[in-house]
């Protein structure tokens, strides 16, 4: 009896002694001693490749990380980077979640609302709970980061900003005595005073689906303000979103509105030189009127987007900006993380390489000073974009439906039929909340 006591205390003691060495170990490879600083539990540290998906576009990013850090052996794999919504991503990490394997290190999506399901389906690591410094975060545009938190916890970087400004041809607007306009009663003046004076041309195009990013929610329409995790406030039909819609409307009846995309075959062959003014994201400049377009240099200029008089808060939508996500499930969190805040901050990328503006400010200053030394503006566009970087409004939000793809449905073809933007909004509206419905928000009415 007292033999088996003793042996009983020896077997326990070398338990706990187990136990005891096997919380260390894990602690030190990532397990409970870590989920208590990082806020979730990582996957075993065994370190190792780290797999990367990119687009073509970021394709340059992940390659100049590799030649500058040979230390750290990638697997870049191209994917489509989620364009148009398409979801590839999530279908990848459910398969993942299914056969407990195949999740990539960071990926870049091309989509703004990825934490939507990202972070329901734990494929993604909270960021601002010990694996990136607070004092680095804290150096992104105000609000560019807002896509990626959900209730206090960030779960993405965000890659670029998309921030809307006034892009216009100086050298017209000086030839034939207009002024840039400030506020939007100037700029439906202006483009009513163009149909009449110079038939032909435009002062913007609302035939793309992202019009309502462009212009309603740089007009504070309240048609996708996401209130939690699964809720959503819609109000398509307020005053915001209906003066907003007769603005273009008048413009669009009056002719220097354009209903087709600025990506259409149609637009580049017919009206790529008769723009006058077009309200729209900051990388329309590099993208659209330098590619695309093939404007001459000295040229295209930026100024602040139009404002509603007596708005205290300026205000300017926002088209694109991709994000990064770091994946819970990797094995070298040390690793990933290190090239996830490299490829965000890094001004040997995202200052120099970058086609977009970049959501880290100090990226964003060498971004800009390359802009102007570039030689390609007409004067510097440096203080319009810079500016309109801080005023995304905050009231449209990133939900888990595609607002694009609704717009597409909804408003596109009656607009393309000859229907007024305003007749559309309670379609518009109805659509939402439907689409919000089905991919589990409670919709409320403001």
């Amino acid at each position: 009896m007292i033999g088996r006591t003793r042996a009983a205390r020896v077997i326990r003691a070398g338990t706990c002694l187990a136990v005891l060495a096997m919380a260390v170990v894990t602690g030190c490879r990532g397990g409970s001693a870590q989920q208590s600083q990082n806020g979730f539990t990582p996957a075993p540290q065994t370190g190792g490749t780290l797999t990367v998906w990119v687009d073509s576009t970021r394709m340059a990013a992940a390659q100049l990380y590799q030649k500058q850090h040979p230390e750290t052996k990638l697997d870049i794999v191209g994917y489509d980077g989620d364009a148009n919504g398409s979801n590839y991503l999530q279908t990848k990490v459910s398969l993942f979640n299914r056969t407990g394997e195949g999740w990539p290190d960071v990926v870049f999506s091309s989509q703004n609302n990825e934490v939507t399901w990202a972070k329901q389906a734990g494929f993604t690591a909270p960021l601002n709970q010990g694996l990136i410094p607070q004092s680095t975060l804290d150096q992104w545009a105000p609000g560019a980061n807002d896509p990626c938190t959900v209730e206090g916890t960030l779960y993405c970087l965000r890659n670029d900003l998309s921030q809307t400004v006034l892009w216009y041809n100086a050298a017209l607007m000086k030839q034939w005595g207009y002024q840039v306009p400030a506020t939007w009663p100037e700029y439906q003046a202006l483009g009513q005073r163009v149909a009449t004076e110079h038939p032909g041309y435009l002062v913007g195009a609302a035939g793309d689906t992202f019009t309502p990013e462009i212009y309603l929610w740089a007009g504070k329409c309240g048609a996708n303000r996401i209130t939690g995790p699964k809720a959503v406030t819609v109000n398509a039909t307020g005053p915001e979103c209906t003066r907003m819609a007769a603005l273009l409307d008048t413009l669009v009846k009056a002719g220097s509105m354009s209903t087709s995309s600025v990506f259409s075959s149609d637009f580049a062959k017919n009206s790529a030189d008769k723009i006058l003014l077009m309200p729209g994201p900051s990388w329309y400049g590099g993208a659209l009127f330098q590619g695309s377009f093939k404007t001459p240099a000295g040229r295209v200029s930026a100024a602040p987007m139009p404002q509603w008089p007596g708005d205290p808060q300026p205000s300017v939508g926002n088209v694109g900006g991709g994000t990064w996500l770091l994946s819970a499930h990797s094995h070298n969190l040390k690793a990933a993380t290190d090239f996830l805040v490299w490829v965000t901050t890094a001004d040997d990328y995202q200052g120099k390489l970058a086609p977009g503006y970049p959501a880290y400010r100090p990226a964003a200053k060498t971004w800009l000073a390359s802009q102007a030394a570039s030689g390609y503006y007409a004067g510097d566009v440096t203080g319009p974009l810079q500016t309109a970087a801080g005023q995304v409004w905050p009231g449209w939000g990133y939900g888990q439906f595609s607002q694009e793809a609704i717009w597409a449905a909804t408003v596109t073809p009656g607009l393309t039929a000859g229907k007024p933007i305003v007749s559309l909004l309670p379609e518009w509206q109805k659509s939402i909340e439907d689409h919000a419905r089905a991919t589990g928000y409670e919709v409320k009415q403001q």
